[in-house]
C-alpha cells in the first residue's frame, strides 16, 4: 500500500513538471487545479504573494520606429516592451490603469529607486477615505510597500513603473494609472533602463 501511494505521488509530480514545461501550466495547491499564465485572474486562491509574474518574460520580434533602449507600454495589450534594436524587444506582462485612470504620452525616466517609499497623492487619499479606507501619509520602502522592489519615475507625472508582490494584478487593468510589474521583472527592467530612458505609453 505504501509503495502504491509513493508511486502515485511520484507520478503526480512528474505530471505537474511535464505540464508546466510543455504548456505553461502550474499547479495551485490552494485550488487543487492547474492554472495558466493568461490575463485572467484566478477566481479562487487568487490572493497569493510572489515576486514572480504569471506572464513569462521573453525576448520577441518587435518592429518599431523607436531606437534601442526605449520602454514602450501598450496599455490595451497590457504588455511592456524594452527595445533591444535589430527588431527585437524584451516583453513583460504588466498591470495598467483601470477605467478612468488610463493615459498615454511620451516621457523619460527621471528617477530610479530601490525599495522606494510611497507617498499617496492627496487625491488618492481623499478617494480612498470616501470608501472608508485610510491610507498612510507615507509608507517606507519594503516588502509590504505597494511600490514593490523597484520604481522608475516617469517624467513629471505622478506615475511610475513599479514592482508588486501581488501577481494576480499582472495582466489586469486595476491600478490608479501606474504601470505595475512583478518584482522579478521590474528588477530586471531596472538593470536595463537608466535615467533618461524614453518611455512611450500607448493605448
Amino acid at each position: 500500500m505504501k509503495i502504491l501511494i509513493a508511486l502515485t505521488v511520484a507520478a503526480a509530480a512528474m505530471i505537474t513538471v511535464s505540464a508546466r514545461a510543455e504548456t505553461g501550466l502550474s499547479y495551485d495547491p490552494s485550488t487543487k487545479q492547474f492554472t495558466t499564465g493568461n490575463d485572467t485572474a484566478r477566481s479562487a486562491g487568487r490572493y497569493y504573494r510572489s515576486d514572480k509574474s504569471p506572464i513569462r518574460r521573453q525576448t520577441v520580434r518587435y518592429d518599431s520606429s523607436y531606437g534601442a533602449g526605449t520602454i514602450i507600454v501598450n496599455t490595451t495589450e497590457r504588455r511592456l516592451y524594452y527595445t533591444l534594436g535589430n527588431g527585437k524587444a524584451i516583453k513583460y506582462g504588466v498591470g495598467v490603469g483601470r477605467d478612468g485612470f488610463t493615459w498615454s504620452g511620451t516621457h523619460k525616466v527621471t528617477r530610479k529607486a530601490e525599495w522606494p517609499g510611497w507617498t499617496p497623492p492627496a487625491t488618492m487619499i481623499r478617494r480612498e477615505a470616501a470608501k472608508g479606507r485610510k491610507l498612510p501619509a507615507y509608507m517606507p520602502g519594503g516588502p509590504e510597500n505597494p511600490l514593490g522592489a523597484r520604481a522608475l519615475y516617469i517624467g513629471s507625472t505622478i506615475y511610475r513603473i513599479h514592482g508588486t508582490n501581488q501577481p494576480w494584478t499582472i495582466g489586469q487593468a486595476m491600478s490608479s494609472g501606474c504601470i505595475r510589474m512583478a518584482n522579478e521583472d521590474v528588477q530586471h527592467l531596472y538593470e536595463q533602463a537608466g535615467i533618461g530612458t524614453k518611455v512611450v505609453v500607448i493605448r
